[in-house]
């Protein structure tokens, strides 16, 4: 399944609403198909996610609207969104592919270096990455693959972890280097509004034949500048989700972007880093792209 949150003009004061992509290029809205059978359906996905049996309930109103046509909209019609607008938590992990580690002259971590961005740096797919050129200077990319939590986590083991996960999405790690760096902690130059674009769906693990090795890559108006492999990841996907709960609860809806791959702007012979009028597209195998424009405010 392939879970977004979109937008209709057509829809009640043009508010989002959580629907499906599909193989024949539609989208369904589940709110508005799944009505129609007397299945209550949140129109946030945040909300559906903590929505007792949600896949089941939406996989009955992906049958209607497939039958009756009721909540089937063209690609055209709509307007896609983050998937994910309201995370209680965005945690990133650092330095998780051994190279990247090495192309910044870091030690390869013995354990996950976690970091956070703030919920308000969730932007989504063609949306505008902003930022005031007087206050940050070196705006760099980062692809990063990014999972979504869809149960409640705390204290579980490594092997119960993928349990917890209701998939994965691609993330842009969007980063002001003069502020990460001259911070000595990285918060700040990770967290600018706009900072966290995310997209295009959430796709569900049944639909990724293995989260662990699938190609990433970022590209910058047209040039491929980051190529890598999820398989490279030095701390997978269940020990980051296991290593995150025995600290803090994790919740549905919370957000961990897994680190990005070499190739980064700030360590480029010479440095590439976004300007005002670039377009950045992030790519991940099965997963699709994430292209972003970028703007001075």
């Amino acid at each position: 399944m392939r879970l977004g949150q979109y937008q209709t003009q057509t829809a009640t004061a043009d508010e989002p609403w959580c629907g499906v992509a599909t193989d024949d290029e539609t989208v369904v809205n589940l709110s508005e198909s799944g009505a129609a059978i007397d299945i209550s359906l949140p129109e946030r996905s945040v909300a559906l996610l903590e929505t007792w049996e949600w896949e089941r309930k939406a996989e009955l109103a992906l049958e209607y609207a497939a039958e009756t046509g009721v909540g089937v909209y063209d690609r055209d019609e709509v307007t896609s969104l983050a998937p994910i607008t309201e995370p209680e938590k965005i945690v990133c992990v650092g330095l998780n592919y051994r190279d990247h580690a090495e192309e910044g002259d870091n030690p390869i971590p013995d354990e996950p270096v976690l970091f956070s961005k703030f919920p308000t740096a969730v932007t989504g797919p063609g949306e505008t990455i902003s930022w005031d050129p007087d206050y940050t200077e070196k705006v760099d990319y980062e692809a990063e693959l990014v999972i979504v939590i869809g149960q409640e986590a705390r204290r579980v083991d490594e092997d119960e972890a993928m349990d917890h996960v209701a998939g994965f999405l691609i993330g842009n790690d969007v980063s002001a280097r003069d502020l990460q760096h001259g911070d000595g902690q990285w918060v700040r130059g990770k967290s600018l509004d706009t900072f966290a674009p995310i997209g295009p769906e959430l796709v569900t693990p049944e639909e990724v034949s293995d989260p662990h090795d699938l190609e990433i890559w970022t590209e910058v108006n047209g040039e491929r500048l980051q190529e890598s492999t999820t398989s490279n990841l030095i701390f997978g996907i269940g020990e980051l989700v296991s290593f995150c709960s025995q600290a803090f609860t994790l919740r549905p809806g919370d957000l961990i972007f897994t680190g990005t791959p070499p190739g980064v702007g700030v360590y480029r012979e010479p440095p590439t880093l976004l300007e005002d009028g670039d377009s950045v597209t992030v790519g991940i195998e099965e997963l699709g792209t994430l292209t972003n424009d970028c703007a001075y405010e």
